[in-house]
C-alpha cells in the first residue's frame, strides 16, 4: 500500500490516576525526522517514545505532542526535613543564648518556617505509567497511518492517470518523427526543383541529407527509455511499500529524457508535446516528494 508523508492522529487512554492525550502530526521529509514534547516527569519515556514511533514510520517530518492530566485526589505525602528543622532550634537556642531573649518557639511556629516540610507526589510505577502513554501513543498512531494509507490512495490515483498521459505523448513523439522527416525530405525537393530539373537532381544526394538531418532529430532511444520508465513506476506503484526514494529517482531519469527530447525538437508539434512532457513530470516529481 502506498503511503503519503501527510497525516494527523489522536488518542487518548487513562487509568484511575492518569489521562494521557497524544497528538502526532507528519509532513514529508527525506528521512525520519521525530521530535517529542511531552511533560518534563515524564521525560524519562522520551525513548520509549521514539522507539514505538519507529515501528509505524518509516520516513518523513514527525512532531508528537504529549499531555497528561491528574484524575481524581492525587497521591499526596508530607515530608519533614529533620536536619533544617534542628538547624532553626540551634538557631533559637543560640539567640537565647547570647541576647537573653525569651525562646517561644513552639512546634506549630517551627512547622511553619520555610522548608521544614515539602509536599509531594507519591511515586508511580514506571511501567504502569508507560502502559498507559503506549496505548494513547499506538492510538494516535494508527490513526496518522491510516490518513496516511487514504492519502496515499489518492495519490496513487492521480499519478497511474498522469503516468497514462504520459504514456500517450511518448507515442505521439513517436508518430511525429516520421511525420518530420518526411516534411523535411519534400521541403528539400522543393528547394533543388526551383533551380535544377528532374532529370539533373541527384536522389542520393538528397537521401543522404535526410539521413543526416534524421539522425539529429532521432528521439527513439528517449521514447523507448520513458516507456521503460513508466512501466517501471506503475510497477512500484501496484507494489507499494516504501517506494518514494524509488519513485522520485525514476521521475528524475523521466525529466532528463523529456529534456533530450526537447533538445532536438525542430518543429512546434513536437516542441509542444515535449513541454506537455516536462510538464506531467513536474507534476509527478512534485508527488512522489509526498509518498514514504
Amino acid at each position: 500500500m502506498i503511503r503519503s508523508m501527510t497525516g494527523f492522529g489522536r488518542a487518548e487512554c487513562a487509568d484511575s490516576q492518569l489521562k494521557f492525550t497524544v497528538e502526532v502530526r507528519s509532513v514529508n521529509h527525506r528521512y525520519l525526522d521525530a521530535s517529542v514534547r511531552m511533560p518534563k516527569e515524564y521525560a524519562f519515556l522520551e525513548t520509549l517514545v521514539r522507539t514505538e514511533l519507529k515501528k509505524y514510520i518509516g520516513r518523513g517530518k514527525v512532531e508528537v505532542s504529549v499531555t497528561c492530566e491528574q484524575l481524581g485526589e492525587a497521591d499526596l505525602s508530607l515530608k519533614l526535613n529533620e536536619q533544617l528543622a534542628q538547624k532553626y532550634v540551634d538557631a533559637y537556642r543560640e539567640l537565647e543564648e547570647r541576647f537573653g531573649l525569651r525562646n517561644d518557639l513552639t512546634v506549630s511556629r517551627l512547622g511553619g518556617l520555610d522548608g521544614i516540610f515539602t509536599l509531594s507526589k507519591g511515586e508511580l510505577d514506571e511501567e504502569v505509567i508507560w502502559n498507559v502513554l503506549r496505548q494513547a501513543l499506538d492510538g494516535a498512531l494508527e490513526k496518522l497511518v491510516s490518513a496516511r494509507e487514504a492519502e496515499g490512495g489518492n495519490l496513487k490515483r492521480d499519478l497511474l492517470e498522469k503516468l497514462d498521459g504520459m504514456d500517450s505523448l511518448v507515442s505521439k513523439v513517436q508518430e511525429r518523427y516520421p511525420e518530420i522527416i518526411a516534411a523535411y525530405r519534400e521541403r528539400i525537393r522543393e528547394k533543388i526543383s526551383e533551380i535544377l530539373s528532374d532529370d539533373q537532381i541527384d536522389e542520393n544526394r538528397i537521401a543522404s541529407e535526410v539521413v543526416l538531418y534524421a539522425d539529429r532529430l532521432a528521439t527513439d532511444e528517449e521514447t523507448v527509455r520513458l516507456h521503460s520508465h513508466i512501466k517501471a513506476m506503475q510497477k512500484e506503484l501496484e507494489k507499494g511499500g516504501d517506494v518514494g526514494r524509488k519513485l522520485d529517482f525514476i521521475a528524475q531519469e523521466m525529466n532528463r529524457e523529456a529534456n533530450t527530447i526537447l533538445s532536438k525538437a525542430n518543429d512546434l508539434v513536437t516542441a509542444d508535446i515535449g513541454i506537455g512532457l516536462k510538464t506531467e513530470i513536474e507534476k509527478i516529481r512534485e508527488q512522489v516528494q509526498n509518498i514514504e
